[in-house]
């Protein structure tokens, strides 16, 4: 009996020696996740990068948000711009206000989450239905639970850059960025209107 036991744990072990070990893939790289994001999903990873000012980028054509800080991608989600007739504007913005529970003071006393103010004009970072393509009153939506993070992390003054130029990967995105860093307030660069598109908005300030 003894023998037979021996026999069967050799067998066994010679058997475990050879059998394939299933090694799992690494996570794909961030940025190659943001570029596959799903209407209404959502990237978030602020651990790759800890420091440096926070920068958005909006693609109106992808309908897509990416968040770097630092120079560094750390998260991404899938936005829901204005429609026809309530585009929402396209340019260099900077953070004005920020509210963890806004109320539209245009749009029926509609509810604004996490809100982060634009412009002075109704435009708003803000937590709502997103279906990743346009659907709102000229505000960018976000999902609620990326809305909330990104509140936690951005300051008044942070720079937003909308385009409606494709901007499929986050490498193209933080070009933009970095091409625009130090442009005037305003209308930049990037954003000239070539036929067929729209000028960008012209004040984000308020006025004195």
């Amino acid at each position: 009996m003894m023998a037979k036991n021996s026999f069967r744990t050799a067998l066994t072990a010679l058997l475990l020696a050879f059998t394939p070990v299933a090694i799992a893939a690494p996570p794909e790289p961030i940025e190659v996740r943001a570029e596959k994001l799903k209407a209404g999903g959502h990237i978030w990873q602020p651990e790759l990068a800890t420091e440096g000012p926070v920068e958005i980028v909006i693609g109106l054509a992808e309908q897509r948000a990416y968040v770097f800080r630092g120079g560094a991608l750390i998260g991404a989600a899938s936005v829901s711009s204005g429609v026809k007739g309530r585009e929402s504007p396209i340019g260099r913005f900077q953070i004005l206000e920020k509210k963890r529970f806004h109320r539209s003071n245009r749009y029926s006393n509609a509810p604004m989450p996490w809100m982060q103010r634009l412009n002075w004009y109704g435009i708003a970072l803000h937590a709502g239905e997103v279906t990743g393509r346009p659907a709102s009153h000229g505000c960018f939506r976000l999902p609620a639970t990326f809305a909330q993070k990104l509140f936690g992390v951005t300051e008044l003054g942070g720079f937003v850059f909308v385009t409606e130029d494709r901007i499929a990967t986050a490498e193209a995105a933080l070009k933009l960025a970095r091409l625009n860093a130090n442009a005037p307030y305003g209308p930049a660069r990037t954003f000239e209107s070539a036929p067929g598109r729209r000028k960008p908005a012209e004040a984000a300030l308020p006025t004195p």
